[in-house]
């Protein structure tokens, strides 16, 4: 049977995978508002221990990041849908976990056990949905699966936010994440088709000699069959614009990590309720999330550069704004900013490695730019912990983060290019008589 790539063409298998990830969506952001904001109370972290509170956002973007280099190479060899099945199975455990917790210990755990889930899933559902998507709908694509997923999260915030003031933290959780975890595992079981079958159709379309109208500026001298380390070092420092979105990728995942351990915190402490930090943390995750659906098509249209480097620096501007007002309303906009700012980059990274990888490994690229992003989960919650705990005040980690982002948006600028194939294709191949 002749698979056909395209939304419309695979109209069903596209709102499978959308509903998979708003599920991946929930189950981080189970963990985003509630967690933090109770940790002293609920899970016996001492006041003010910046490094402690910081270890299980540590824990999980180091495990997410290794899992997500795992996930990419594992799916080309046994198949999109047995990793994402392994993922939720991983899952399982973690609303018990968290429900029993007799110390911050058994978060933590739990937090390790959420990065293996989140990595081969979050992973899978966007590899998929790249599989069985046209190159001009790339963009889109992906703007649409963030949208889902960071919707997710941000819904997840404020749902557990009243469940824990009406149930208790620990109860409220269980119940929550025993719902979301077991449905996404049934229905990943009943109704998601493994789409490598499309990878493997579209590389067959690249090979070498065959005719295109759009060719991507693919990387040179590269394997026709790559190992996983010439992929790697493809990607972390071989090819130079992919090294500039690995580094943004890495960079921008430090606002995450701000946002999950010291937003809650921060806010907290100012005497804003539960509720409250959930809608202010929730407006975040809702303006990056619904941005998406205009800026990844934008992308499409306009380019994946020029909104990448633009998200990163509107990004920290956003970070640097919650420490130079006050008030839920001031709060609540300088998080918007940040969403906005997350919404320009973070489908239009993942983008553009898209499209300068090839078909045939973009499954291991991918994998390897998410190991990078994702790492900047751990190696940021560890420097905004240590600019707190050096300092002795929270405020330092949003700075940190600030000028992080506008560091690194100057080293993507510098290094890298428009990607897009339509707006910036490769040379026509030229033949010889």
């Amino acid at each position: 049977m002749e698979l056909h790539h395209g939304i419309r063409h695979n109209r069903g298998q596209f709102l499978h995978l959308l509903l998979q990830v708003l599920l991946v969506g929930l189950t981080l952001g189970m963990t985003r508002t509630v967690v933090p904001a109770l940790a002293e109370s609920d899970f016996g972290v001492p006041k003010n221990s910046f490094l402690l509170l910081s270890s299980f956002v540590v824990a999980f973007g180091l495990v997410k990041g290794v899992m997500n280099f795992v996930a990419g190479r594992l799916s080309e060899r046994v198949g999109r849908k047995r990793v994402l099945l392994l993922g939720w199975v991983v899952a399982l455990p973690i609303p018990v976990m968290v429900w029993y917790a007799p110390s911050w210990s058994w978060v933590v755990v739990a937090t390790v056990l959420l990065g293996i889930n989140q990595g081969l899933t979050w992973s899978m559902t966007q590899t998929a949905k790249l599989d069985i998507t046209r190159l001009e709908e790339r963009g889109l694509t992906l703007g649409l699966n963030e949208f889902a997923g960071y919707v997710g999260v941000a819904l997840a915030g404020i749902l557990t936010a009243y469940l824990a003031t009406r149930f208790g933290a620990r109860q409220g959780l269980m119940v929550f994440g025993t719902v979301v975890i077991t449905s996404a595992l049934l229905l990943t079981q009943l109704w998601v088709k493994d789409t490598l079958p499309w990878a493997k159709a579209e590389a067959a379309k690249h090979a070498p000699g065959s005719a295109q109208q759009l060719r991507p500026r693919y990387p040179t001298n590269v394997s026709a069959n790559p190992s996983t380390w010439e992929i790697f070092t493809l990607m972390s420092w071989r090819d130079k614009r992919l090294m500039a979105l690995s580094q943004a990728g890495l960079v921008e995942k430090f606002v995450d990590a701000l946002v999950w351990v010291f937003y809650p915190v921060f806010l907290y402490q100012q005497g804003v309720s539960l509720t409250n930090v959930g809608w202010i943390i929730g407006v975040y995750g809702l303006v990056w999330g619904g941005s998406q659906l205009f800026t990844g098509r934008l992308s499409d249209r306009i380019g994946r550069h020029g909104l990448n480097i633009g998200g990163m620096w509107i990004c920290g501007t956003g970070v640097a704004a919650m420490v130079l007002g006050d008030g839920v309303a001031w709060w609540a906009v300088a998080a918007g900013v940040s969403g906005l700012g997350m919404a320009m980059l973070y489908p239009n990274l993942s983008a553009a490695v898209a499209d300068i990888a090839h078909p045939a490994w973009r499954g291991s690229a991918i994998g390897i730019y998410r190991f990078w992003r994702d790492l900047g989960y751990g190696i940021g919650a560890l420097g905004l912990g240590l600019a707190a705990h050096f300092t002795g005040q929270m405020q330092a980690a949003f700075w940190f983060v600030a000028v992080s982002m506008l560091v690194s948006g100057g080293v993507l600028w510098w290094l890298g290019e428009e990607t897009h194939p339509r707006l910036n294709p490769a040379k026509p191949l030229t033949t010889t008589a």
